[in-house]
């Protein structure tokens, strides 16, 4: 018995190896203060992934936009490093509580209730809120005409706020949303009948031909701030706010305005099927690329470990049954979403390390792929017939080596459709990954969405592509499943 337990933890400890080598975790403990914004250890600032005109992918696949090139023109002014971290506008206020980054800016209102969280510069930018309807909605004209109606919103947002206020006085229905594009086509396509957003973000798609209007004119503006968290990082605020004031002088600041608001901006361009495909397949390419190997990372692993907890199951000793039992328990009873987000953003803070959005996306997906193939390959032992382990045991081989030789040869070859399924379903659970900055493939039609407002023919695209994918896959399945019914 102490020999069999010798071997499992010896190939537990090489699995550990193995992990470490395909995924170093990247995991650091947080750097001192001392030689920040420096090109070896630059200022991690984080910014909304779309929000055009503030921040968006240009066609080149770069982040460009007010806010991208405010905090660009003042790091070189005032000679620091920054490394920009796109996330959502929620999933960067959490990455900036949980100090994942050193400052955001992402055309965020200074509010009271802030500024009890984080700590803001002088103002850069005033925006009021607006509202907008669909191009032929002749109903709405005032807020009164709300009454019953359905209303978008951005989560986080100052509109979002400014709703909150009018549903005190109408009954109004609010549909929340993480990005403006995807509320933008809401209204369009008739879901919602108005969407709240600040001014300039909703001038500028509708400049890019987007079918909306405004029946009214902007409320009174609100004012934008790059912020830190609380107490944290002052030097950053001190050469953003002298930065700031600089190239207000010389004038940069109203070149980076002009560039994106007035009515020389450049509109979007390529945007029927085909175009958006000629135009933007460098990016899908890149992006279908980071989906499989965050897929086959993943699954890699998941496969290993979740072999050892289907072991664990199918075991006599029932302490390693209690084990594993209870990891699949906890696994399939935590939505995909919510591990992610407690890997990323709360394990980080628990254990006072950083940790990349690759390394938290691959161990969520990890995580909870392998509770899955752990009841697959319980499974698979259960389907072989019982006998068969009494007889290699009659015949003087272990339960390790019974189960080695003669069980689990069987097993997966029972087992191989339902992990071909699985590896189809983890790579569509990449699509999750978006939430804590990961720019997979659906995550890259979204930023093509905020830059162009082709959703109906950009999500047709990325629906194609996966359904290309996942019909190869499933053939190899099946020229699998042939094979191995036939030996």
């Amino acid at each position: 018995m102490h020999k069999h337990k010798r071997k499992l933890f010896t190939f537990i400890m090489a699995l550990a190896s193995m992990a470490a080598i395909f995924i170093p975790l990247q995991a650091e403990a947080t750097e001192t203060e001392s030689n920040k914004g420096t090109p070896e250890n630059p200022y991690l600032i984080t910014t909304d992934v779309t929000y055009t005109p503030f921040e968006f992918q240009n066609a080149d696949g770069e982040y460009v936009g007010i806010d991208v090139d405010i905090i660009k023109a003042i790091a070189e002014d005032q000679g620091f490093e920054i490394e920009l971290r796109p996330l959502n506008f929620s999933a960067g206020l959490q990455a900036l509580e949980t100090n994942q980054v050193d400052g955001m800016i992402a055309a965020m209102s200074i509010t009271p209730e802030r500024e009890e969280s984080f700590d803001f510069s002088d103002p850069y930018f005033e925006a009021g809120t607006v509202m907008a309807i669909a191009e032929d909605n002749e109903e709405i004209t005032t807020y009164e005409d709300l009454e019953g109606k359905t209303v978008a919103v951005k989560v986080g947002t100052t509109g979002a706020n400014f709703v909150n206020e009018l549903t005190k006085e109408y009954d109004i229905e609010v549909n929340q949303f993480d990005d403006s594009a995807t509320m933008y086509e809401d209204v369009i396509a008739g879901h919602s009948d108005a969407v709240f957003d600040d001014y300039p973000v909703m001038a500028y798609a509708v400049q890019q031909g987007l079918a909306l209007k405004f029946p009214l004119e902007p409320e009174a503006g609100d004012v934008y701030g790059f912020a830190v968290n609380k107490d944290q990082n002052p030097e950053l605020l001190e050469m953003f706010n002298e930065g700031l004031a600089n190239i207000q002088e010389n004038g940069t600041y109203d070149e980076i305005i002009d560039t994106y608001i007035s009515e020389d901006a450049e509109e979007a361009t390529g945007t029927g099927l085909f175009g958006l495909i000629a135009s933007n397949w460098p990016d899908l390419a890149r992006g279908l690329g980071q989906t499989l190997v965050l897929t086959l990372i993943s699954f890699g692993i998941a496969l290993v470990l979740g072999t050892i907890l289907g072991l664990f199951n199918a075991s006599p000793n029932k302490v390693l049954n209690a084990i594993s039992s209870i990891y699949i328990t906890i696994m399939r009873g935590i939505p995909l979403i919510v591990l992610a987000f407690f890997i990323y953003f709360s394990v980080p803070q628990l254990f006072n390390i950083k940790m990349t959005a690759f390394v938290a996306g691959v161990s969520t997906l990890t995580l909870n792929t392998a509770a899955y193939i752990s009841e697959q390959v319980r499974g698979g032992i259960l389907a072989v017939a019982k006998g068969q382990l009494e007889a290699g045991r009659s015949l003087g081989l272990s339960y390790n080596t019974s189960m080695r030789k003669i069980i689990l040869p069987q097993a997966i070859k029972i087992m191989i459709p339902s992990l071909i399924n699985q590896f189809v379903i983890t790579l569509k659970d990449t699509s999750i990954l978006s939430v804590i900055g990961i720019v997979e493939l659906t995550q890259t039609g979204r930023i093509i969405i905020a830059r162009t407002y082709s959703s109906g023919s950009m999500w047709l695209i990325v629906g194609i592509i996966y359904i290309v994918i996942i019909t190869l896959l499933t053939w190899v399945s099946s020229v699998l499943e042939r094979r191995l019914s036939n030996d």
